[in-house]
């Protein structure tokens, strides 16, 4: 895989709640030079963001839901709807993490539809396209709640299934903290589970081009990462 073949599975990321104006547009900036696939922003950046790369490579990315997933359905289809039709072509949305820890994954697939029929909708209004992305928050989750997720995903029509925030804070029975971002075990077991044709996200603490290689390698075909540059410099074939 060449440089500029990974730098098309890059979402170019900034969540932080510092974030400022400059921060946003020099993100805008280094993707479209690398032609990464998007820059991923919080929602009071979208609009902004889509000015900066209208005509260019990258889309633009926003989180809904984030980072908890415990917003009503309709809020959160609100939001994502208001997302579009502020410029963005890729939503990713939090799933109801607590429905998925019940099991209850019926719950978990009707909050998935009610965002993806918005982004439909508002796609459609806007005369484009538009793709979700489903965060199934791996660090909380056992296998068997992994795939329950990622099937309930599916069965919604997102278009992707996506790891990870980056922004959880799993710990181990003594109180010591778990990792929170992608996992290789992972993003195979997300890969088998969705099959071929969805996407698979792979996000958090990706900070190498190693690091990256073995996530593309487990299965994974869009990188989140706030490290795209250096995972672009450090690559090759």
């Amino acid at each position: 895989m060449t440089k500029e073949e990974v730098c098309k599975m890059i979402d170019h990321t900034l969540l932080a709640a510092t974030a400022t104006k400059a921060q946003i547009l020099k993100l805008c900036a280094e993707a479209a030079e690398r032609s990464f696939a998007s820059v991923c922003v919080n929602p009071v950046w979208v609009s902004l963001a889509a000015k900066q790369l209208e005509g260019k490579t990258p889309a633009v990315c926003t989180v809904i839901g984030f980072p908890l997933g415990a917003e009503k359905s309709k809020i959160k289809a609100l939001a994502a709807k208001e997302a579009v039709l502020d410029g963005a072509g890729e939503i990713d949305m939090v799933i109801n993490i607590g429905a998925a820890k019940e099991g209850r994954f019926d719950l978990v697939q009707e909050d998935i539809a009610a965002v993806v029929q918005s982004v439909k909708e508002a796609a459609a209004q806007k005369g484009k396209k538009a793709l979700v992305k489903v965060i199934v928050e791996t660090c909380y989750l056992t296998d068997q709640e992994i795939e329950g997720a990622c099937l309930a995903a599916k069965k919604a029509g997102a278009d992707f299934v996506k790891t990870s925030t980056g922004f959880g804070t799993p710990k181990d029975s003594s109180g010591n903290p778990l990792p929170n971002g992608a996992q290789v075990r992972h993003v195979q077991l997300m890969r088998k589970t969705v099959g071929r044709d969805m996407g698979v996200k792979a996000s958090g603490g990706i900070r190498d081009a190693a690091a990256a290689r073995a996530l593309i390698e487990a299965g994974a075909n869009r990188l989140g990462c706030s490290a795209g540059i250096a995972i672009a410099d450090g690559w090759s074939t």
